[in-house]
């Protein structure tokens, strides 16, 4: 019994040994270590810290303020000829689609009745008016009395209003071209019988047209009369005309919150008709020189927007990434103009901006390279190009 009790504890007594013995042989390998190794790995890591980066320089454009709208093209002048009174077309003094003049007699009725109406009148007037110079003389012999003469100076007034009433029932039974412009297609020929208010052609003044249009009403305090407008139409694509506004409706449309604008268009070659779908663009104000960068340089953040600027480091090769605050202003063909915060020639992130958590941080360029004049402040000493 003694000699297995004594076995046994030396078994315990080796095992103890060596597990101590293990211990102290694993002691070094998982102590921190220190020395010249340490830095080696930290210089080690650092060139795998650059994030890589697209980027694209601000430069500097002509931008245009202005609104789109879409409109209606419609004459400067337009009319239909209607009769005042009924009667039979008896002339057609014009041609559909042709040009006609102020003045110039374009449908004749039937005015036999009314001219006989003026004969008999112009007859009337004429008798009144010579007894009316003969009761003159006879009071002035003392022959007949003040009343006679009262009574003939009224008939000569009757009969004067009589012929006028008879030349003007006359005068309606011609109808004249209000204006310069050219005629449309007639709705009547000789020999109709038309009766007050039917519908005979309508002339229509081309030689410059109207486009009418609506804005938003956030514009209304920017359009002015004499801006320039251009105009494009779906029915001559590939053209442009240019328009000058006349007139702004003073009133808001309260239905759909806009204002109605007036702008006029010059048509020598009378090329331009009403009723033509027009699109229009109205310019506000136009800068030669505006700084734009392209939209996925912008990072949003609230009413804060920023850009991340492509920096040479502080210390050392390469560049890093700096926040900068931007105010913004039009935003034309996938560009945005940077009022504030930029200069010409900047370079700043358009790709990998999520990787970038902090300013300081370095990046590496790739992709898209910044153009001649800003390379060498954003691309580090030695970096391919």
């Amino acid at each position: 019994m003694a000699s297995r009790a004594i076995h046994f504890l030396v078994v315990a007594l080796g095992l103890a040994g060596a597990g101590t013995a293990a211990w102290w042989l694993q002691k070094p390998a998982s102590a921190p270590v220190s020395g010249p190794s340490a830095p080696a790995d930290a210089s080690a890591k650092g060139p795998q810290q650059a994030v890589a980066v697209e980027v694209a320089n601000v430069r500097a454009m002509a931008l245009h303020d202005e609104a789109q709208a879409v409109g209606s093209l419609r004459s400067r002048r337009t009319v239909m000829l209607r009769p005042e009174v009924s009667g039979r077309v008896t002339q057609l003094n014009f041609r559909d689609g042709a040009r006609v003049r102020k003045g110039q007699l374009l449908v004749q009725f039937d005015d036999q009745l009314p001219r006989a109406q003026v004969l008999q009148a112009q007859a009337e007037l004429s008798i009144a008016r010579a007894n009316h110079q003969r009761n003159q003389e006879l009071v002035a012999q003392g022959f007949v009395s003040q009343r006679s003469l009262d009574e003939s100076a009224a008939n000569l007034q009757v009969a004067q209003a009589k012929l006028a009433l008879a030349e003007a029932t006359t005068q309606r039974l011609r109808i004249m071209a209000p204006f310069d412009g050219i005629a449309g297609i007639r709705n009547v020929n000789e020999g109709d019988y038309l009766k007050d208010g039917a519908d005979i052609v309508h002339i229509e003044d081309l030689d410059s047209v109207y486009v009418d249009f609506r804005l938003p009403e956030r514009y209304q305090g920017k359009i002015r009369v004499g801006q320039a407008a251009r105009v494009e139409l779906d029915a001559l694509p590939g053209e442009a005309y240019g328009a000058v506004v006349l007139a702004v409706d003073p009133l808001i449309d309260a239905n759909g919150r806009s204002v109605s604008v007036r702008a006029s268009i010059d048509n020598p070659q009378l090329r331009l008709r009403p009723g033509m779908f027009a699109r229009v663009a109205v310019r506000f104000g136009e800068r030669a020189d505006a700084l734009v960068v392209p939209e996925e340089a912008i990072v949003p953040q609230g009413n804060s927007p920023y850009v991340l600027q492509v920096v040479p480091a502080e210390a050392g090769n390469g560049v890093t990434a700096r926040r900068v605050p931007v105010r913004l202003g039009l935003r034309r063909e996938g560009v945005v103009e940077v009022i504030e915060g930029l200069k010409a020639g900047d370079t700043v992130v358009t790709a990998g901006q999520q990787r970038v958590a902090r300013d300081g941080v370095p990046v590496r360029v790739t992709g898209q390279q910044p153009a001649a004049g800003a390379a060498s402040a954003a691309r580090a000493p030695g970096q391919p190009g």
